[in-house]
């Protein structure tokens, strides 16, 4: 008679499903937050690296400032042509 007897043995099971599924909610959010880091460490790469290549190719765009910067690209797509090579390079998410 020293078994232990619990008087609400589905009050015991929800309790314990109700701390998995919080449990399984927290793992969702720190993989969730891993993700968004993940994507954004690689967006501010991308960007770096697309920064050093624009002021190797423009030796006058380290100097500029960034509204300039963005006149100056954008003179740039007006230019004959540009508009056709834009056409031709591949889409944002697209698979080479």
């Amino acid at each position: 008679m020293n078994e232990k007897i619990t008087a609400h043995p589905q009050k015991e099971e929800r309790e314990k499903v109700l701390k998995e599924i919080r449990q399984l909610e927290n793992r969702q959010k720190i993989l969730e937050n891993k993700q968004r880091n993940e994507e954004r460490k690689a967006r501010t790469r991308r960007l770096i690296e697309r920064g050093a290549i624009l002021e190797g190719v423009f030796s006058l765009a380290p100097d500029l400032p960034g509204v300039e910067v963005k006149a100056f690209l954008i003179a740039l797509s007006h230019l004959p042509g540009a508009a056709e090579l834009a056409a031709k390079l591949p889409k944002s998410g697209d698979k080479p």
